[in-house]
């Protein structure tokens, strides 16, 4: 409606539109848009002021419903004030129709490329970020309703294979009939590795293998496959554990399909010293899409990916979650398809950039061997840790004689909830194009923005309607059959950040940073404890016996509850009921 409004008043004036929350007293959101008028205004050579352009903007929002009042304070800044019959309305409608999406204006047809590990090695941490990010993004994506596509883009072709190969036929001869028992895929990797660096006839009989894979060779495509199997069995389980969807579609799906891009692209490649290039204006390296050696690259796969993507699958938008230390690389290659056309103007690539993970020494994450840090063993140590802090609490409330302890069973899903969950938010509330520093004792901590607090403080908002005896089928009827009313001013501020989740949602969808809904479910947590505190849900006498319920309050408990666990949802985090 602001934009309306200024292009109405003042057409060919175009500025950005900078409205958001209010901050202190001054209505529920404010807009600043009358200053950046005001200068681009003067610049034509016409006299004005912030104040009378914010004058002249509020006058176009006198009809609007759900607005109270607007007015302008300081030098022009535009304050706007919801009607509480308006906020209650919406509030009513998140317990009758559920947390929704906002209005996606069209819906696309987006390939995520995320995870990428290799083939016959085993995740690591250098894995954790790309997967929980890339994973993220598509729940926003296709909570918004579009037609996501997640992809694994694994390294699973290459000269590795050929010793690998070498190496299966030594150990295991018969491994094209009886399935080898291969248990440590690394360690199988590492041998291999060991053989080819010091054995020539064995590394001659590697790169023969190699050959032969690329010429499809039955028996050694076996034994490929064999391998990618392994790998992936593993992968899958780190995978369930972390519940992500993804479909592999590696470096091999691409293989036949390189030569093919090379030949299409011939009349675009510039011949040096050998080597077949294509350059991108302002950039200093160029695309190498052919080795001196007649070989292909990493750039050769990636275009032959891109050509595949937004030509055969005719995507709207490819999103590469991929880190930061590879932007020049995705800044070669979009300019590179464009320079070739191998992408229409309207489609969309873009590449999510994201840091490294360090250590509390501030340096790259490392074992204290200085090895990679392997993923599954860190999840099994966030498990440990998870499982022996929920141990002691409930020790704790055992020895002190409270009522309310957990089974078995509640305290193994509220470890794996807290283990993944902390894990999964701690990347995902900072930054993602900062780097992050891991600690688990600052993940699994109770106090400050943690999963562990956020998962407490749902459980605690759960709790209110269950002391109160009544469920949320008992609260949704009520809200069917009166509409909410909130009238303290406590009520209204929380309710008014619930109205915000759209807004939230949208800018997630723009920028693809998720912090932003990390830092709106810490907000929400937080004015929650404000109105807990100021207004009372259930009120008991003396002995402890319930004498009033307040139920516009139980309801507004309830809505909160809904747009938390959504927003857990969103950030691929599991809740729990009680912890």
């Amino acid at each position: 409606r602001i934009r309306q409004a200024v292009e109405q008043l003042y057409p060919g004036v175009g500025v950005k539109i900078e409205v958001g929350p209010s901050k202190g007293k001054n209505g529920d959101y404010q807009c600043s848009t009358a200053f950046l008028l005001s200068k681009e205004i003067s610049k034509t050579g016409t006299k004005t002021n912030p104040r009378e352009v914010a004058t002249a903007l509020a006058a176009n929002f006198k009809d609007m419903e759900c607005l109270e009042k607007v007015d302008i304070t300081g030098p022009g800044f535009l304050n706007f004030y919801l009607k509480p019959k308006f906020i209650c309305q919406q509030i009513q409608q998140i317990l009758l129709a559920g947390v929704r999406a906002p209005a996606c204006p069209k819906r696309q047809k987006i390939i995520v490329d995320f995870s990428s590990p290799n083939i016959a090695k085993e995740m690591h941490v250098g894995h954790l970020r790309s997967t929980i990010i890339g994973d993220t993004i598509c729940r926003f994506l296709e909570f918004m309703g579009h037609d996501v596509h997640r992809v694994n883009h694994l390294g699973d072709w290459g000269t590795q294979f050929g010793m690998l190969i070498a190496h299966l036929e030594d150990k295991f001869p018969n491994y094209t009939t009886v399935s080898p028992p291969i248990a440590d895929l690394q360690a199988f990797y590492k041998e291999s590795k060991a053989r080819f660096d010091s054995e020539p006839d064995f590394k001659q009989r590697a790169y023969k293998r190699v050959v032969e894979l690329q010429s499809g060779e039955p028996q050694i495509i076996k034994g490929w496959k064999l391998i990618c199997e392994i790998s992936m069995r593993e992968f899958n389980k780190i995978y369930d554990r972390l519940d992500i969807k993804i479909t592999p579609k590696g470096e091999s799906f691409y293989h036949d399909k390189m030569r093919s891009i090379v030949e299409e692209l011939k009349d675009h490649l510039v011949s040096s010293d050998g080597c077949k290039l294509i350059f991108i204006e302002g950039e200093e390296v160029p695309l190498m899409v052919v080795k001196s050696d007649g070989g292909f690259t990493y750039d050769t796969s990636d275009l032959a990916a891109v050509k595949y993507r937004m030509q055969e699958e005719n995507a709207d938008w490819t999103i590469y979650v991929v880190d930061s230390g590879q932007g020049l690389h995705f800044n070669l290659l979009f300019g590179g398809v464009r320079k070739v056309g191998l992408v229409k103007p309207e489609q969309k690539l873009t590449h999510v950039g994201f840091g490294v993970v360090l250590g509390e020494d501030r340096k790259k994450f490392k074992t204290r061997s200085g090895d990679t840090v392997k993923l599954r063993d860190l999840l099994d140590e966030g498990l440990a840790r998870a499982e022996k802090k929920i141990r002691a609490k409930e020790e704790d409330k055992r020895a002190k004689g409270s009522a309310g302890l957990l089974t078995e069973e509640e305290i193994i899903a509220c470890r794996d909830a807290v283990a993944y969950g902390c894990i999964k938010f701690a990347d995902l509330t900072c930054t993602r194009t900062n780097d992050y520093v891991f600690s688990f004792d600052k993940m699994l901590s109770d106090q400050g923005k943690t999963a562990v607090y956020l998962l407490y403080a749902l459980t605690r908002i759960r709790s209110i309607a269950r002391n109160a005896g009544m469920s949320t089928e008992d609260l949704v009827e009520g809200a069917r059959a009166t509409p909410i009313t909130l009238e303290h001013e406590a009520e209204l501020k929380l309710a008014t950040i619930l109205l915000r989740f759209a807004e939230v949602i949208d800018e997630v969808t723009e920028t693809l940073q998720p912090h932003t809904l990390c830092n709106y479910l810490y907000e929400i947590s937080t004015v929650f404890t404000y109105f807990y505190d100021k207004c009372y849900c259930i009120e008991k006498d003396k002995e402890g016996n319930i004498k009033k319920i307040h139920t516009n309050r139980l309801l507004l408990c309830e809505a909160t509850a809904r747009v938390m666990e959504k927003c857990f949802d969103l950030l691929g985090i599991k809740t729990v009921s009680r912890m």
